[in-house]
């Protein structure tokens, strides 16, 4: 007979911690949320689902695959049996050692925990799957039920509950009987319950034994006096000087890159913040700025890339990133849309943000499908209690009207917009118009020679480093970095990083980068705080040209308002994806010319002219929120496929051959520095060309010569080409 010390709830490769040791960390874990989150939940009966969740690991299929030292996992292992093993299923055999009145909660908190009632995958996994596929579902998750009920017994015990000291084979068949049956009748909805036990056991599987103290720090309200003291107030920053004490709960902010919304956005708020930008380099930027200026120790930020930015050498900071009840959360929207599509994890998500202050930074940068998103987004939401805060450089009026019902209307939303004297002090560039056929070589050459810090920013990727690579070879001598989304995940961070602190420099750091040339794509578009002396782009979408214009002449000082600094757009013509031509054609027209200033105050005007009307597209079909409610059941979740099919955004990953090995052989934390993210549409029509690997995120391996990737990023090429 074994000990209770030797029933495990982990693999020894990832620990082998004990099923009593894990049950107690949720249930520390439950304890906090279940008191923190704003929903009210029975904290003694959601303490009841944590010890619970896990007992059916007593199992012994359970038992001896887990305390195997082979390298497959525990879906492989349970595969090469003749039966599929739940260990959720086998917990509910516990449930009579609970009254009965509280078993639908409980059942609510366990079943799901790990995988749908009805798998959205087809793979049959769900308890549901199981009946209707497997006529002995209820005798395989009681194999020896005789045997091992003893340890959940006795785990429930050790929680100071009465329990009975023996469940029989019948009372535990009818208790998965119950479960089904419960299942199969559930309605239209979502599962708080389901959404906590989620919540606390990732925290502490997570965590384990520093779950405890991590707690310590989840769920403060940061302390923002930094941003609220009278040392941000400043001329040059006109929001700095604009009261925020407004009794309505929402905010909408049309100002200038450069004016303070930041800072006022984030003293509007009330409670936990979550800071949602759109773009990966603005974001790391953002969540650096906050752990320097915010005290509390919880701040995180969220993304393909969360883990290396965290500080790698705090191995609990990598890990706290995606969790629960951080004070502030920078992250993208794509975050918050697993709500609208019900994608697994989703009542976690609301139980986080609900009432929590939300801050929507440069939301007109987003378009099509994207744009649509974000509007569901506001609405879900503004429907449990969240308080939103818009800001925006640029903004279609139709779009901002929207917006502004969606809240509820002027009552409901304080407005902030500056004054046209205000915005005349942010005339700070001058419009030169390019052919197509113009030599840039020639506009490089003369910024050199001035001395200045050029940014080219380019519509594509393709595109970036064609220009490069002619950058390379006309101009050697000068400093030069080319930045954009294909890069391994580690060396994207650390151009970022070279970005802000070396090239965008002032000419007195150690390498003296002025001249410099910095090649980029949209990713330095929005919230970063960056400042050049000249800018080559491409046409783009007016607004995006607006975005990219706040990265030159930036800087807001008495001399810098009295100088322009020039603006070079390359006209467009033929093939201009990822745009269409039309709307690069009506954003070319709005622009003066001939070194000509652009005039702030006009700009509202010009970009209503691009847009007379709001462009959305249609994703009703994939919507699982709609009208304040949840069109799926409860206990169920979608594919994640929908989101990337309705947002057309990276879904897929890609690795060096080189790193191939190292990749195989790595963690879950060094595989992601090796990878490569790329959007499923672009690496689809190459599938059959490359290996795709059945570990990690089963990137895609590319035959690229590493030296050739340092310079240019990641390029797609057929087999056999040799570059």
């Amino acid at each position: 007979m074994k000990q209770l010390k030797d029933i495990l709830a982990k693999s020894i490769l990832y620990g082998g911690t004990d099923l009593l040791t894990h049950t107690q960390q949720v249930v520390t874990c439950i304890s906090k949320m279940s008191e923190n989150f704003k929903y009210e939940f029975d904290s003694k009966l959601a303490l009841k689902g944590a010890i619970l969740h896990d007992l059916g690991k007593a199992h012994p299929k359970f038992q001896k695959r887990i305390s195997g030292k082979d390298k497959k996992t525990l879906l492989e292992k349970f595969e090469d049996e003749n039966y599929i093993l739940r260990h959720e299923i086998s917990s509910m055999a516990f449930l009579p050692c609970f009254p009965n009145e509280e078993w639908p909660v409980l059942i609510d908190m366990v079943i799901a925990h790990h995988k749908s009632i009805v798998s959205p995958n087809y793979e049959g996994r769900g308890i549901l799957d199981l009946k209707t596929q497997d006529r002995n579902w209820i005798q395989n998750h009681l194999i020896e039920w005789n045997d091992w009920q003893k340890y959940g017994i006795a785990i429930i015990k050790s929680f100071g509950f009465d329990c009975v000291d023996y469940i029989t084979l019948e009372q535990a068949e009818n208790a998965l009987k119950y479960a089904s049956q419960y299942c199969e009748a559930k309605k239209k909805g979502w599962s708080p319950y389901r959404g906590l036990l989620k919540a606390a056991d990732h925290f502490a599987s997570a965590l384990e034994k520093n779950a405890e103290e991590n707690l310590k720090y989840t769920f403060e309200t940061p302390d923002l006096s930094y941003y609220r003291t009278k040392d941000r107030y400043n001329d040059f920053y006109p929001l700095s000087k604009v009261t925020t004490d407004d009794f309505r709960p929402h905010s909408m902010v049309v100002a200038p890159t450069g004016a303070g919304k930041t800072d006022f956005l984030l003293r509007r708020t009330k409670g936990r913040v979550f800071y949602t930008l759109p773009f990966q380099a603005s974001i790391d930027a953002m969540w650096v700025r906050l752990k320097k200026t915010v005290p509390n120790k919880d701040i995180r930020v969220l993304h393909g890339m969360s883990k290396i930015v965290a500080d790698k050498n705090n191995v609990d900071e990598q890990l706290l990133q995606p969790l629960v009840g951080s004070s502030i959360k920078v992250l993208t929207p794509y975050q918050l849309a697993g709500i609208l599509f019900g994608i697994s994890g989703f009542e976690t998500i609301l139980l986080d943000i609900q009432g929590c202050d939300i801050i929507l930074d440069e939301v007109h940068t987003y378009s099509g499908y994207s744009r649509s998103m974000i509007l569901e987004i506001v609405r879900v939401l503004k429907n449990f209690g969240c308080r939103i805060h818009i800001g925006t450089a640029t903004m279609p009026t139709v779009l901002y009207k929207e917006l502004l019902e969606i809240l509820g209307g002027k009552e409901n939303v304080y407005e902030v917009k500056l004054s046209d004297s205000e915005l005349s002090t942010y005339n700070r560039h001058n419009i030169f118009k390019e052919s197509n056929k113009t030599d840039i070589n020639l506009i490089i050459q003369n910024s050199i020679e001035k001395n200045e810090k050029l940014l080219i920013i380019c519509n594509t990727i393709k595109k970036a480093q064609i220009i490069y690579k002619n950058i390379l070879y006309k101009f050697p001598d000068t400093p030069k970095m080319l930045i954009h989304s294909r890069f391994k995940r580690a060396d994207r961070l650390r151009r970022e990083l070279d970005l802000k602190e070396i090239y965008n420099g002032n000419g007195e750091n150690n390498l003296g980068l002025s001249p410099c040339i910095v090649v980029a794509t949209q990713v330095v578009e929005v919230s970063l705080d960056i400042s050049f002396d000249r800018m080559i782009t491409e046409c783009a979408p007016l607004d995006s040209m607006i975005q990219r214009f706040g990265r030159v002449n930036r800087i807001r000082n008495e001399e810098s308002r009295l100088v322009q600094k020039p603006i070079h757009i390359i006209e467009p013509e033929g093939n201009v994806l990822p745009y269409k031509l039309d709307l690069l054609q009506k954003s070319f027209e709005q622009l003066p010319d001939n070194g000509e200033v652009l005039e702030e105050k006009t700009l509202q005007e010009k970009i209503d002219n691009v847009y007379p009307h709001l462009d959305k597209k249609e994703i009703d079909i994939h919507l699982k929120f709609k009208d304040g409610r949840f069109t799926m059941k409860e206990l169920t979740d979608n594919k994640k496929g929908i989101l990337i099919e309705a947002l057309e955004i990276e879904g897929a990953t890609c690795i060096l051959e080189s790193d191939r090995e190292r990749y195989i052989e790595s963690n879950w934390d060094e595989r992601i520095r090796l990878e490569i993210p790329i959007n499923w549409k672009t690496i689809y029509r190459y599938k059959n060309e490359y290996e795709q690997l059945k570990v990690g995120s089963y990137p895609f391996v590319i035959p690229q010569k590493e030296e050739e990737y340092e310079k240019y990023g990641l390029q797609l090429v057929e087999q056999n080409i040799i570059l």
